[in-house]
């Protein structure tokens, strides 16, 4: 699949589409599960990030705000942490879903949370462009997929991470529809 990668300007939208074509990972997550801080397209206060696959990596632009600011001109390190988790996650799903062999609307969800988070702060971050996230599935296996990250601004590579996330178990899940079922 070819991916045409988005020309973002001076002052862009927090996280652009990548094209009016492809559906982002987090856009095909169910609404009961869809409130995460870091990719929730329901979290009005969120991150709100998107993913896609771009060939065999996923890639996410985000434009960090002035107030991810850590020093003036650099980002705030969580924010990348929480960057590199939330488009590591969705990558993990899309990878799920590639390996099965289904398409990311078919049922049931799969949904994965961190089991372990690591990143190395590789230089500072400078918040004045969009930043690049490339992820990479290293691992499949069983319920657990590993994946690598870089963080990436002006073309290069400020922080990579590695993590591990675990599929939601069915029963979790089903608990999760049922009781917003239930508040509605």
């Amino acid at each position: 699949m070819v991916c045409v990668l988005p020309v973002l300007s001076e002052g862009a939208d927090r996280n652009e589409t990548m094209n009016d074509t492809q559906k982002a990972f987090q856009d095909y997550y169910p609404d009961e599960v869809s409130y995460c801080y870091g990719c929730g397209r329901l979290n009005e206060y969120g991150l709100q990030i998107k993913s896609y696959w771009d060939g065999e990596e996923s890639v996410c632009f985000y434009q960090p705000r002035p107030y991810h600011t850590a020093v003036p001109g650099y980002v705030y390190g969580g924010l990348l942490a929480s960057l590199i988790d939330c488009h590591a996650t969705g990558t993990a799903a899309a990878a799920k879903y590639r390996e099965a062999g289904r398409e990311m609307d078919t049922e049931p969800p799969f949904r994965f949370l961190t089991a372990s988070l690591h990143v190395d702060y590789l230089k500072p971050t400078p918040i004045d462009r969009p930043l690049e996230l490339r992820g990479r599935v290293k691992e499949i296996k069983g319920r657990k997929v590993t994946v690598s990250v870089d963080l990436l601004a002006h073309d290069e590579v400020c922080a990579r991470g590695e993590v591990v996330t675990v599929q939601v178990p069915d029963d979790f899940m089903t608990r999760i529809m049922e009781d917003a079922a239930r508040r509605e």
